[in-house]
């Protein structure tokens, strides 16, 4: 049980604290409500490119790193296509460090020629490490566009192509940060040995005066029911020919998205898993097979993945998985096996909540779903989850009209 209190400025900012007496640290959490949905066709990466510009200083802070490390402590970031989340973590008695260095560049970052230049040209070359010259790197720029022909999901986090970035302009970047960099467009969500009603006050001190932003209502595109089997093939310099089958999965506010969690654990979580001891230990048809969930507010993807072994065709990579699939459709899992995957996803929560960063991270996280007390409940959803249900559920997801397939050739190589 996490327990925390809730508070709300004037301005709309949230501040959620969760009193933990057993830690000397406390982890401050920002997490803005923008990711990659949020972008305008033509001008993708944006919220990536901000995980970075937010680091380049603000007007009383000129560098954010330096403040943090003489305060003993550590700071990061991460982006997805939901939201942007920067954290701190510190000793309790320095938090006032934090708040005012978040408060500092929410209402005054430097934005300028210099540092967007700076910030532009790591940007682009993380794309190209990481997308362009690594082996499957491009696998997100296949999948997004397969899958989602009207959400913008199918534009993966770093962005569509690195030129959005290369020819970002400095005005598009500040109406971009303008928009969505404001207090009543994010969560504070802070949890350590602190006192609630002092962290208000000191909240209130250092985001009580900035201004609304204008944020505006967001309606995304809703994505078309999948009628037809999707494929593209690829042909690059990867080591091993590979095959990703995905299915569209619930939104993440939706019972069943804790089914479509469930099943890619009994599909792939560790040796023992089915998709492992079937078509990797005993057939031998892949060296490396996964199954995981995007868990996307929105509508997101199960995927399923797999390294071909050598001399195994696609056709019957595709057959064997299908097969697996087919299996879950037509048969209930015992009883002893739900159990199983029910006691091993509670300890994985039970442990992630022994960590007091993941409790100010995951507060925010629940609190942008719209409920941060689903931070208690998730236990309890997956302990309610029966045999039928996965059954069920699998007869609505593994239809091979909706699924959208990705074949990875390596090229050969000249002898």
């Amino acid at each position: 049980m996490v327990n925390f209190n809730k508070f709300e400025l004037q301005n709309g900012l949230r501040l959620l604290v969760h009193q933990d007496p057993a830690t000397p640290l406390v982890s401050v959490c920002m997490t803005y409500n923008v990711g990659t949905k949020d972008e305008e066709e033509g001008k993708t990466g944006f919220a990536h490119l901000f995980e970075h510009l937010m680091f380049g200083g603000s007007r009383n802070a000129p560098n954010f790193d330096n403040y943090i490390q003489q305060a003993g402590g550590e700071n990061n970031a991460f982006t997805n296509q939901d939201m942007t989340v920067f954290y701190e973590y510190m000793p309790c008695e320095n938090i006032e460090v934090a708040l005012w260095l978040e408060a500092d560049r929410m209402l005054q970052l430097n934005l300028n020629e210099n540092n967007l230049d700076k910030e532009r040209k790591v940007v682009v070359e993380e794309f190209k490490e990481s997308c362009l010259n690594e082996p499957y790197g491009d696998i997100w720029h296949l999948i997004g566009p397969l899958a989602y022909k009207k959400h913008p999901y199918r534009v993966p986090t770093i962005g569509e192509v690195p030129e959005h970035i290369e020819n970002a302009k400095l005005e598009d970047v500040k109406s971009f940060f303008n928009r969505f960099y404001c207090p009543d467009n994010a969560v504070l969500s802070v949890s350590g040995n602190v006192n609630p009603s002092e962290v208000f006050s000191l909240t209130q001190k250092w985001f009580g005066d900035i201004d609304k932003g204008n944020v505006g209502k967001i309606v995304l595109p809703q994505e078309p029911l999948q009628t037809q089997k999707r494929e593209v093939s690829v042909e690059a310099n990867v080591p091993l020919n590979a095959i990703y089958m995905v299915f569209h999965s619930a939104e993440r506010k939706s019972n069943n998205y804790y089914y479509d969690d469930f099943i890619t654990d009994v599909l792939a979580e560790g040796e023992a898993s089915q998709l492992y001891q079937n078509l990797v230990k005993k057939q031998e048809l892949f060296s490396f097979v996964d199954a995981y969930i995007t868990a996307s507010l929105d509508k997101g993807l199960i995927i399923i993945e797999g390294k071909l072994s050598e001399n195994v065709s696609y056709e019957t990579a595709e057959k064997a998985i299908w097969k697996e699939l087919h299996f879950l459709k037509n048969n209930l899992l015992s009883a002893t096996d739900v159990e199983k995957f029910q006691n091993r996803i509670e300890h994985n929560i039970e442990f992630s909540e022994m960590n007091n960063l993941h409790k100010a991270i995951n507060l925010g996280y629940y609190e942008l779903l719209g409920d941060a007390n689903m931070i208690n409940l998730e236990k309890e959803k997956y302990h309610a989850i029966t045999a039928e249900d996965i059954q069920k559920r699998c007869c609505e997801l593994f239809i091979e009209q909706s699924a959208s397939v990705v074949y990875y050739k390596a090229k050969e190589t000249e002898s």
